[in-house]
């Protein structure tokens, strides 16, 4: 007998009270290990005058405990309420979140009866650190950050889940032809990964070529790894496609918490009708046990619901006359899934788990790398047009060692040797470059020669070498 686990769960908002109930009645009947601590967070909690949505007794009981299944909930519209998703994965770490997007053709339509894909979806950095700022009348910046540890964990993730599911390839898309820097890491980290999971298959792809082939061809997929906004529109579009968005769950996993949950929301137009469709839940406490060890009971679970789904016993989403056989509501699709366990899929593909096939994420450890300074780039907000002219006066303030060497504007190299026809904006950036490592103190001199000058400084970036290797971008045209 497996020793019982703790597990925080809150029934949520809209039709969660619902879906909640079923789903822990099929864990009951299942005899699944598990102990139970409710927790309220959401739409009540917001309303009640807590702007965060969770108590600090709610994020107590969570933290001891580990594990989270959380049911959907409503954020309030209006009063600048925060997404208490997003406030979780933030909060927790939850760096990996994983959405299997599966068919189950004839049952439920798709026009992709072959597809059984997983995504791996970088949650915390790139683009979403919501770095953000406004620096001339034309030109705001968002700042993309990825980091060496957020790719090496949610890649090694992404082989580790493949190895525990029996997947045998795993592709990484990244748009590192243009980013080389931020995608290119990714891409660098995922290869350098692979290479300890020789037993699995591995393959890169430039994003846009791969989200043409999922939507296409998904089928040729088995396990997908991405930073974050690809993850986020590629998770969705291949939900979409497998046709079962709402009976799709998610994982969210770090290295001591996760949070599993549907991707769906909280449908308060159906709330208190007995007509929701528990399977997206359902699917993320499958995955929920996975996480914990316990894969013989996920297994029990997955294959008594795929016998219901082909017996095409039906909530009212899915059901479809002369495919399905039995419209039923919420909790009898619960009581379907109940009276099969025990049971095998006779059609569609069964599952098979074990019991302690625990994902282990190790911790990064820093490796120091030896960094020189050759530059720096100083973005000037200037409304010339000319950038020969930029030039001169940034010339008249260059040093010893530091001298301008580009000017670019939107990227594009526009001094020296520019075209008259590139279109620019009043946001230059103007590179500074050494033959060889300068002194740091040589930065804020020269922009102080910028300030006396009357040079509007906006902002600067260090030009550095790690390990010798160039460690910025070139501009383009350069």
């Amino acid at each position: 007998m497996s020793i019982s686990k703790k597990v925080t769960y809150c029934v949520g908002d809209g039709i969660g009270p619902e879906i909640m109930e079923a789903v822990l009645s099929i864990m009951e009947a299942a005899r699944v290990p598990i102990e139970w601590e409710e927790v309220l967070i959401g739409e009540k909690v917001y309303l009640s005058g807590n702007t965060s949505g969770i108590s600090a007794e709610a994020w107590e009981t969570i933290r001891r405990n580990k594990v989270f299944l959380k049911a959907p909930i409503t954020t309030p519209q209006g009063g600048g309420y925060k997404s208490l998703n997003v406030t979780i994965r933030k909060s927790l770490a939850l760096f990996a979140n994983v959405r299997p997007c599966r068919s189950y053709a004839p049952f439920v339509e798709t026009k992709h009866p072959e597809m059984d894909v997983i995504i791996v979806r970088e949650n915390e950095e790139d683009l979403y650190a919501g770095i953000e700022h406004q620096q001339t009348d034309d030109v705001v910046q968002c700042l993309k950050l990825i980091t060496r540890p957020g790719c090496e964990r949610v890649i090694r993730y992404a082989f580790a889940l493949a190895r525990q599911q029996g997947r045998k390839k795993v592709t990484c898309f990244s748009k590192d032809n243009i980013m080389k820097q931020t995608d290119g890491l990714f891409h660098r980290v995922f290869d350098e990964i692979a290479r300890e999971y020789p037993d699995i298959e591995a393959e890169h792809m430039i994003v846009d070529i791969g989200a043409a082939r999922l939507a296409d061809t998904p089928e040729r997929f088995d396990v997908v790894v991405m930073p974050n906004l690809y993850g986020d529109i590629l998770s969705d579009v291949a939900a979409q496609i497998s046709g079962s968005v709402g009976m799709a769950g998610s994982a969210n996993i770090g290295e001591q918490c996760a949070m599993f949950e549907a991707i769906h929301g909280s449908a308060p137009d159906i709330a208190g009708q007995n007509i929701a469709n528990p399977s997206g839940l359902l699917q993320g406490a499958i995955m929920m046990l996975n996480h914990l060890g316990l894969g013989s009971y996920a297994e029990t679970i997955q294959n008594a619901w795929l016998r219901v789904i082909e017996k095409g016993i039906h909530t009212a989403d899915i059901y479809r006359e002369g495919r399905s056989t039995q419209k039923v509501s919420t909790r009898a699709f619960a009581e379907a899934v109940i009276a099969h366990l025990g049971e095998k899929p006779q059609q569609l593909k069964p599952v098979s788990y074990k019991d302690g096939l625990q994902i282990q994420i190790p911790k990064y450890e820093r490796r120091p790398r030896k960094k020189e300074l050759l530059g720096v780039d100083v973005f000037v907000d200037w409304d010339g047009t000319r950038a020969d002219e930029l030039a001169e006066k940034l010339q008249a303030i260059q040093g010893n060692h530091l001298r301008l060497s580009m000017i670019t504007n939107r990227g594009v190299k526009v001094w020296p040797n520019g075209f008259d026809e590139t279109f620019c904006t009043d946001h230059w950036r103007c590179r500074f470059e050494s033959a060889e490592p300068v002194d740091a103190a040589e930065v804020p001199a020269l922009l102080q020669r910028a300030l006396q000058a009357g040079i509007d400084v906006i902002k600067t970036e260090n030009l550095y070498t790690f390990d010798g290797q160039r460690a910025f971008s070139l501009g383009q045209g350069q």
